[in-house]
């Protein structure tokens, strides 16, 4: 059964990283698990949920918007992790409870406007996402940006900077990618130090290489194969 299969995903990933974070001497409660559900079913996201999975992040905003109701009664928290155009600012910043992937001015703007009827006192949470690797096909502000974007980020009111995310070059050796989890703990250290703000989320981290990221630091993993299996194809 889909249930049986899903709980039992979760208990070994939860297992991996509790051993992760006796090794970094931390406790496993310190890390939470996003379950990246982003090109499965509204059933697999249910089946998680009542498995104990609290967390999932979706990449594209229409992609969310087609089923985000056959799981709407979720007492669960929706982050948006992929990288998000400016024309579906608005939409996105109805849709979930964390946008993972601020990395322009312009865009966080359109989202602290969508944000103007929130309470002052529930900012729309916000982490900004780094890019380390090089890769030209990945977003993110590149480090030397980093402090400029963040100042003027903090200035916003509907929006809560939050902490960094990134996505570094995939490579088979999770230890080989430790390096640039450690440099995005850097930046963050460097950041408050900065800005004279605790920036409490270090987003990295997925299924091949979490443990690595927990060693560095990560307060907060993305999983999807381990979770859910291979993604099916979107059309």
């Amino acid at each position: 059964m889909v249930q049986n299969r899903i709980r039992e995903n979760l208990v070994r990933v939860q297992e991996r990283i509790a051993a992760a974070a006796s090794r970094s001497g931390r406790r496993p409660e310190e890390i939470t698990l996003i379950g990246v559900s982003k090109t499965h079913p509204g059933e697999l996201i249910r089946a998680a949920f009542d498995a104990g999975l609290r967390h999932f992040g979706e990449n594209r905003v229409q992609e969310w918007e087609a089923k985000h109701a056959a799981v709407a009664d979720l007492r669960a928290e929706w982050h948006l992790i992929g990288h998000l155009q400016s024309n579906k600012a608005v939409r996105a910043a109805r849709l979930f409870h964390s946008i993972d992937s601020i990395d322009d001015f312009q865009l966080a703007q359109r989202i602290d406007r969508a944000c103007a009827d929130r309470p002052a006192s529930a900012p729309l949470r916000v982490l900004i996402e780094v890019h380390l690797g090089g890769e030209e096909t990945k977003s993110g502000v590149a480090p030397e940006g980093l402090p400029d974007l963040a100042e003027k980020l903090i200035a916003l009111t509907g929006v809560n900077l939050a902490g960094l995310m990134c996505i570094p070059p995939f490579l088979e050796n999770a230890d080989e990618v430790r390096p640039y989890f450690a440099r995005l703990r850097e930046l963050k250290s460097q950041l408050e130090v900065r800005l004279e703000k605790r920036l409490p989320v270090l987003s990295m981290g997925m299924s091949h290489d979490f443990e690595a990221a927990i060693l560095e630091g990560a307060t907060e993993v993305r999983v999807g194969t381990a979770l859910f299996g291979t993604r099916e194809t979107v059309g």
